[in-house]
């Protein structure tokens, strides 16, 4: 793999030689960790995965768990509801609460491909360090994000960031160290996004080392009964809040209302359940609580670009 070029955002300089000898590292430690193509999970460092495609284009679809995900190389752009984020090399994607989102690949080639890891964050370790006393930065902008903001945006990459990840990918060479360095290092890395510009989101989101904020609350509800009928009235009572001030504080966070969210959990996972479990387009969608194939065919469609079976076809033929 040819060493990543400058991102950019970074003109040439010392710092930008430095932002480039690092990502170049962090891309040979990935190419030791995983030489293959594709979505893959670290073979020993728990909650990382890693992705390397040569070709640009997909439709990813999936849940984004709270997670830090860094660009090595190439360009992505990821849908949430109704808003679009693009990251590359020079910006990071934080995503402080499980998030149903599509997601393209927009620059990759056999000659310079996209390399990315993602490390799921730990939000009580999040919660103790701020109990600790660990300075929390960055603010909302006000009247973008209003009060609470999203729950997924981009921040800047630095050389600190960097360089904490290739420790972190380093490690298993030095498997004697690496029970005692692994903690530390992935605290590092959870006190360097607290104290980013993107902090807040973190802050606004962990008390108490536990992952009560009331909106939070109602969306591990959804996530564990989505293919049950939704009822708003008992997520707002979940919630503590009533029907429009908890739909005005979900959307917030996620871009979406409570059923748009409901509605790509289980498209997701009836996508999975085809191309996985080779399930039938009508069985899927009554798994995840379809009762009409028609409306099932039409919001699929919708949201892939093509109906289930052409869908899960060419999937299956591009793999």
């Amino acid at each position: 793999m040819p060493p990543p070029a400058p991102g950019p955002g970074h003109p040439p300089g010392p710092a930008a030689d430095a932002l480039a000898a690092l990502r170049a590292r962090l891309a040979h430690a990935l190419q030791q960790a995983s030489p293959a193509q594709g979505l893959v999970p670290h073979p020993q460092l728990a909650g990382l995965m890693l992705f390397t495609t040569e070709q640009p284009g997909g439709l990813l679809c999936g849940i984004y768990e709270p997670s830090v995900a860094v660009i090595v190389q190439g360009r992505k752009r990821v849908m949430l509801g109704d808003e679009t984020l693009e990251y590359d090399a020079s910006r990071y994607l934080l995503s402080t609460m499980d998030l149903p989102a599509t997601s393209a690949i927009l620059e990759a080639t056999p000659a310079r491909p996209y390399v990315s890891l993602a490390l799921r964050l730990d939000l009580r370790e999040m919660a103790a360090l701020m109990v600790e006393g660990a300075p929390v930065t960055g603010a909302p902008v006000a009247g973008r994000e209003g009060r609470e903001g999203r729950a997924m945006a981009t921040g800047r990459t630095d050389a600190a960031l960097l360089d904490a990840f290739c420790r972190l990918l380093e490690l298993p060479q030095r498997p004697e160290a690496m029970p005692l360095l692994e903690p530390l290092v992935r605290r590092e890395i959870h006190i360097l996004l607290l104290t980013g510009e993107q902090g807040w989101r973190l802050r606004q989101l962990v008390h108490s080392g536990a992952q009560t904020h009331p909106v939070a609350r109602a969306v591990q509800v959804l996530r564990e009964r989505f293919h049950e009928p939704l009822r708003i009235d008992d997520l707002a009572r979940e919630a503590r809040m009533s029907v429009s001030t908890f739909h005005h504080h979900f959307k917030a966070l996620t871009a979406m209302s409570p059923l748009q969210y409901q509605k790509q959990l289980r498209l997701t996972e009836a996508r999975r359940l085809m191309l996985a479990d080779k399930v039938e387009a009508a069985t899927a969608a009554y798994r995840v609580g379809y009762e009409s194939p028609s409306q099932f065919s039409r919001e699929y469609s919708r949201l892939f670009g093509a109906p289930p079976m052409r869908d899960i076809a060419e999937l299956r033929a591009s793999a």
